[in-house]
């Protein structure tokens, strides 16, 4: 007799329903989330399990990191169907027989094989089969079966979304096997702040020179816990002498860039735009996050949320060319560039959309270049196909936007802070327009976001130190 399940319900069977012979079946195919989840639950990271390259050159762990998500379609099929709701699981003998890959679509079946009366024991034969008809796993499951009667409707999984951070690994892959720049960090006085210079420092990132009161600095590398015996100390008697020593620093050639500790970014970009400072360049400074949005199928670019607060259109002339020549370094050939505002169409109450009408004919005239750019665009209408076509947007910017260029700092600061904590995005920091880029960190930081960010102005240093032609 075979089970049949109704697609909105989940019906048992009790022990004395069951008959020998019977079963029941549930098949999967499997893909990357399996296997990355079943590490994250048990943590398990073993190379077999995460590693594909790994993986296809040790079948015996591939058979057991793959064998695991097939018990556990056992299980499913266990608690579901046959015997169904009420189960309790004994025991099982089971043995991986063959490896399974991402891809395979894997049969669980289970057949009642002997009832045990007394204490309502039920033994199945297990056997997991591949779409090929191999057997992958066969064995055997020791249950108690339920003794009442059980209909109920089926629930929904939560849905899971697993975000692997690939897109910052890509950047600390970008900057591997080079000398670490030496990196003046303006006045890193806190645990913070110290933390993260540390930190990029033992990626191999940058080699940190830290400017700023002597005593202020090892107490906060005291309270980090950190160990920062291989790093100068610059003496400075405050934070506003840090900013200026720092930049100097720069300046001398000493070193190649410039790092934000726990002082004001007003106050160190003071510093820059100083006369004498050597740092100035034809370009507004601005700030960009690099946003590593799991929902997202490609890095996104956000800019001016920390810098400018009510940019006029020349200043957003500048910040856009800042932010493609930063894509362009980061191997964005043509970015797209998407121009928000609240709606999609030109109207003069809405001053953001007459401005992004003119940043597009700036664009057709070669005053913005190396980019396509379109707008006014909504938020949605950027990053949605599917509600660009709703809108009947015609486009090879809308639905696939590399980068959104906001109307102002309050809503690039909330767009960037909606995304890092309702949609678990990663936002790595930096400021362009001067001689050397700039690393803005922040406290709510984790720290792969802190390392991406001097990770992206190790890039932008190295690309200008080959091509000082280009505008970093």
């Amino acid at each position: 007799m075979s089970m049949r399940a109704t697609p909105d319900m989940i019906e048992n069977r009790t022990f004395d329903e069951m008959e020998v012979g019977e079963h029941a079946s549930l098949s999967r195919t499997v893909v990357q989330q399996d296997i990355d989840l079943f590490a994250v639950v048990s943590g398990d990271i073993n190379p077999a399990h995460l590693d594909p390259a790994y993986a296809q050159t040790d079948t015996f762990h591939k058979i057991v990191a793959h064998g695991m998500l097939g018990a556990g379609l056992i299980s499913s099929v266990l608690g579901t169907k046959l015997p169904g709701p009420g189960t309790i699981y004994l025991g099982q003998d089971l043995r991986f027989l063959r490896p399974v890959s991402v891809g395979d679509t894997i049969t669980a079946t289970l057949t009642v094989k002997e009832k045990r009366p007394g204490k309502s024991e039920v033994v199945l034969d297990c056997c997991c089969a591949n779409q090929n008809g191999d057997t992958v796993i066969e064995g055997t499951a020791y249950v108690r079966a339920p003794s009442e009667k059980v209909r109920r409707p089926r629930v929904e999984l939560p849905e899971v979304r697993l975000s692997r951070h690939e897109r910052f690994r890509a950047l600390l892959a970008a900057t591997a096997g080079r000398e670490p720049l030496a990196t003046a960090v303006a006045h890193p006085c806190d645990a913070n702040a110290i933390g993260a210079a540390v930190e990029a420092a033992k990626a191999g990132l940058i080699a940190p020179i830290l400017v700023g009161p002597n005593a202020k600095i090892l107490k906060a590398a005291e309270a980090a816990k950190v160990d920062i015996s291989p790093y100068p100390i610059v003496d400075a008697p405050h934070s506003e002498a840090a900013a200026a020593m720092a930049v100097g620093l720069v300046q001398k050639g000493e070193a190649g860039l410039l790092m934000k500790g726990s002082l004001h970014t007003d106050e160190l970009l003071r510093a820059v735009l100083a006369p004498g400072s050597g740092l100035r360049t034809g370009r507004r400074l601005s700030h960009v996050y690099l946003m590593d949005v799991p929902t997202y199928p490609r890095p996104l670019l956000i800019t001016d949320a920390a810098v400018n607060i009510a940019p006029n259109l020349e200043e957003k002339r500048d910040i856009i060319q800042n932010v493609i020549d930063l894509a362009h370094v980061m191997g964005i050939a043509t970015p797209r560039v998407a121009i928000l505002s609240a709606i999609e169409t030109v109207n003069p109450k809405l001053p953001s959309t007459l401005d992004a009408a003119a940043l597009c004919k700036m664009a057709d005239r070669g005053q913005i270049t190396g980019a396509l750019l379109d707008g006014p665009l909504a938020f949605d209408n950027a990053v949605s196909p599917a509600a660009a076509a709703e809108k009947g947007i015609v486009s090879k910017v809308a639905g696939q936007a590399d980068i959104l260029v906001v109307p102002d700092l309050e809503s690039g600061n909330m767009l960037a802070k909606q995304l890092t904590f309702l949609a678990g995005a990663d936002a790595a920091g930096v400021v362009l327009g001067a001689r050397v880029p700039i690393i803005l960190t922040s406290r709510a930081d984790a720290e792969r976001t802190r390392i991406a960010s001097c990770a992206v102005a190790v890039l932008i240093a190295r690309r200008r130190a080959a091509l000082p032609q280009v505008e970093a």
